[in-house]
């Protein structure tokens, strides 16, 4: 296999969502989605998606410091050279800039994309995925009242979704969990992500959290914190998942030996694309620790890419990788994401690449921004 990119195309796109999410650090309506078309020397095309958001409120990177990074100082990396393989485009990457893995991440993932496409194979086959069909969570953002969350929670239940996960924040957990573990019954898959929103003071709020049944509390404490949510997880029964806190290979082996977490989310945008991520699954296979797939209200084609990925078999909870209805009234791929009755997504083997295809002109109607670069 030779992977030579000879022509990237840079997109931002406006998608509206369905109706606004909420979570600790503020509220989306819309998102700003950069989209990455590689296109190698036989003209074969390759898709990728970068998750940075409009504002640096999840990580310090957004949509606008990803595109000057792709297009200043990253793009001819890819450009410039054949790789042989492209798990060798991570390190190439990693070389040409310190920081920006949501920016490395959408060219990473684009080039095994575009290597999947070229070979004739899946995606998911490519990245050594075992799995037809995974299993889905949904992430429900924070409501105005615990009768609200209520009425969210019992509908998710209700088409079938095998996890759900209910947003929290200080003022927005324990009244509001409680009201839908209630609603929801003592077998209900249920967890909770704060995105941060807490600190070590607030220990007791967090242990009242313990009593629910939970399967996890996601990312309570500060993202550069791994010390404190180590003596937290000593203080709580409930296993502690850490995202915005993994963003390396370094750091995922940094959270286990302080054991910072039981559970760990991997999103192949935070962690700097698809090599990180697998490198990230074997460490934690080998230490016992579950992994699961996160999301980042990424369109179709970014949702692709988690699906590939989440069919890794150390991948063993439901991801948040809802069918596209769930965020948007129209994707920009077709056939759209779904859902089966019982909670599973398909992982389309039988497609060369992310197994999707783009609607062009769905896209050529949202972009707000173009540029195209070459050799």
């Amino acid at each position: 296999m030779t992977l030579h990119v000879s022509r990237i195309t840079m997109r931002q796109i406006g998608l509206p969502l369905r109706e606004p999410f909420r979570i600790s650090s503020g509220t989306l309506s819309k998102r700003r989605i950069l989209l990455l078309e590689l296109e190698d020397v036989d003209g074969a095309i390759g898709w990728s998606e970068c998750v940075a958001a409009e504002r640096p409120n999840y990580s310090a990177e957004t949509t606008d410091t990803a595109w000057l990074m792709i297009e200043t100082f990253l793009a001819d990396v890819l450009l410039e050279r054949a790789f042989s393989h492209p798990a060798e485009v991570h390190d190439a990457l990693e070389a040409a800039a310190c920081g920006h893995p949501m920016a490395k991440a959408a060219l990473e993932m684009g080039a095994w994309e575009l290597a999947a496409q070229a070979s004739g194979v899946s995606l998911a086959f490519m990245l050594g995925g075992t799995r037809d069909s995974i299993a889905t969570g949904i992430s429900l953002g924070i409501q105005a009242s615990p009768d609200a969350l209520v009425e969210k929670a019992l509908a998710a239940a209700a088409e079938g979704y095998r996890k759900i996960k209910l947003k929290i924040m200080p003022g927005y957990d324990i009244a509001y969990v409680t009201a839908v573990r209630e609603a929801l019954g003592d077998e209900a898959p249920l967890m909770v992500d704060a995105n941060a929103a807490y600190l070590p003071a607030d220990t007791e709020s967090l242990r009242l959290l313990d009593d629910l049944g939970l399967t996890m509390i996601e990312q309570p404490l500060a993202r550069d914190d791994l010390l404190r949510h180590a003596a937290l997880q000593r203080e709580l029964r409930t296993p502690i998942c850490l995202d915005e806190s993994i963003y390396s290979v370094a750091r995922a082996e940094d959270a286990l030996s302080l054991r910072s977490a039981g559970i760990i989310n991997i999103k192949p945008g935070r962690v700097g694309g698809f090599t990180s991520s697998k490198a990230i699954h074997d460490t934690c296979a080998l230490a016992n620790v579950p992994v699961w797939c996160g999301g980042m209200l990424e369109s179709g084609i970014g949702r692709a890419h988690n699906v590939a990925l989440a069919s890794l078999p150390n991948f063993q909870l439901p991801g948040d990788v809802s069918p596209s209805a769930r965020y948007w009234e129209q994707d920009i791929v077709r056939p759209e994401w779904t859902m089966s009755a019982d909670g599973m997504v398909k992982v389309p083997l039988d497609r060369p690449g992310m197994g999707v295809e783009v609607d062009r002109d769905r896209i050529d109607d949202l972009t707000l921004r173009k540029t195209v670069l070459s050799a």
